[in-house]
């Protein structure tokens, strides 16, 4: 594994492992505003249209005599098959009173079922037998020349160049359409842009993920990148960072062992950084929201025990004994300590206080921030408070 990762498990090795960190970095960042647009479900119609014309383009090499496996023309006619999948997409969209999503369905299937009896054909022809087109619906690096990783690297550096270009009217499109198009941007040209975008990445995937696949690479790296940071622009970052990372570290993985297939581990790598996203992220992760939960049930306890101890009440629940008397609020015997009464006295005045605001026509309209637990000195300014004291009746104040 050592070897696969520092690059020393021969040459074709190298190529595979470069050309997939070359794919990820350009699919993750594509896929990042693709995510951010709410249009992924486009990504799977355009990788689906791609097989009808991978097969139409291997047929007219062959019956021109030439290499039905040459690289560049496959990714032609895929390009072309599944630029008119997207233009059937938007035509439906636009003429029919379909949604998208069944636009996107229709189309899907019914490219990718052409698609499915051309192979079948190119089957039964002397010269399909050995064509290997099957190894582009889920990848096949196997015997990559040093064309082919060139071929992928520089669709990938191309695709990634545009995409920095086209990054802030993309952005802008994605999260206020009305007013992209008020500082003068047309967001269909844009949107069409970004759908290129998405179909150069799955036109490149397509020797090493495979048109099945790719709509992984789009969208997992964008998905994961999201739980990290709120701001879009380093959504993009991440996702170009995580989608390197998967292909670097699953071509990696996959060289360690003749049998593994480099695109379906290269999406599990990349599952596995969403997973551990999911989890470990600092603001959106499982546990970063398990540990805020608890944060808060527990303010909760110790405020409701609280204001327990200022009316004189018994504190029944074990748990808010607990946090009382670890606190050194509350002895073992249930009695308040001088500091609990303090603290006591301090949550009931709070308490009264935001009941008082609710009286004062002016600032009526804090009220809304009462969950509970804010304290209001955090809300009011110190004079707002001393006018709330002096609105409170003397056993109030007290």
């Amino acid at each position: 594994m050592f070897e696969a990762l520092t690059l020393q498990l021969g040459y074709n090795a190298v190529l595979v492992t470069l050309g997939s960190t070359a794919l990820g970095v350009a699919a993750g960042a594509v896929g990042a505003f693709l995510y951010l647009r709410k249009r992924a479900l486009v990504s799977d119609a355009i990788s689906h249209a791609t097989l009808p014309g991978l097969a139409l383009a291997f047929l007219v090499m062959v019956g021109f005599g030439g290499d039905g496996r040459f690289l560049p023309g496959l990714m032609l006619g895929s390009a072309l098959s599944a630029w008119a999948g997207l233009y059937a997409v938007s035509w439906i969209t636009r003429k029919t009173r379909l949604p998208e999503d069944a636009a996107i369905g229709a189309v899907l299937s019914v490219f990718f079922g052409f698609g499915i009896v051309l192979l079948t054909v190119i089957q039964t022809m002397q010269s399909g037998r050995q064509a290997g087109l099957e190894g582009f619906l889920l990848g096949s690096t196997a015997g990559m020349l040093r064309s082919d990783a060139l071929v992928i690297a520089a669709g990938g550096a191309i695709v990634l160049g545009a995409t920095i270009l086209l990054r802030r009217p993309m952005l802008m499109t994605a999260f206020d359409e009305g007013y992209a198009q008020v500082q003068g941007l047309n967001t269909a040209r844009i949107d069409m842009a970004l759908m290129v975008l998405v179909l150069a990445v799955t036109v490149v995937g397509l020797k090493i993920v495979g048109l099945i696949l790719i709509v992984a690479m789009l969208i997992i790296p964008a998905v994961a990148a999201r739980f990290w940071t709120e701001n879009a622009s380093r959504v993009a970052q991440l996702a170009a960072l995580f989608g390197g990372m998967s292909g670097y570290i699953g071509a990696a993985l996959s060289a360690t062992a003749p049998d593994l297939p480099t695109g379906p581990i290269i999406v599990l790598v990349s599952f596995t950084l969403f997973a551990l996203s999911l989890l470990l992220a600092p603001s959106r992760g499982v546990l970063a929201s398990a540990l805020r939960h608890r944060q808060l049930q527990h303010e909760v306890h110790l405020r409701q025990g609280l204001l327990a101890l200022a009316h004189g009440q018994p504190v029944y629940e074990s748990l808010t004994q607990r946090m009382l008397r670890s606190r050194g609020l509350m002895r073992a015997d249930g009695v308040p300590t001088d500091k609990g009464r303090n603290a006591a006295a301090q949550a009931l005045l709070d308490e009264n206080r935001w009941q008082a605001l609710r009286r004062i026509e002016t600032l009526s309209s804090l009220a809304v921030r009462d969950d509970g637990l804010t304290r209001i000195g955090d809300v009011l300014t110190p004079d707002q408070v001393k006018l709330l004291d002096a609105r409170l009746s003397p056993q109030g104040a007290a």
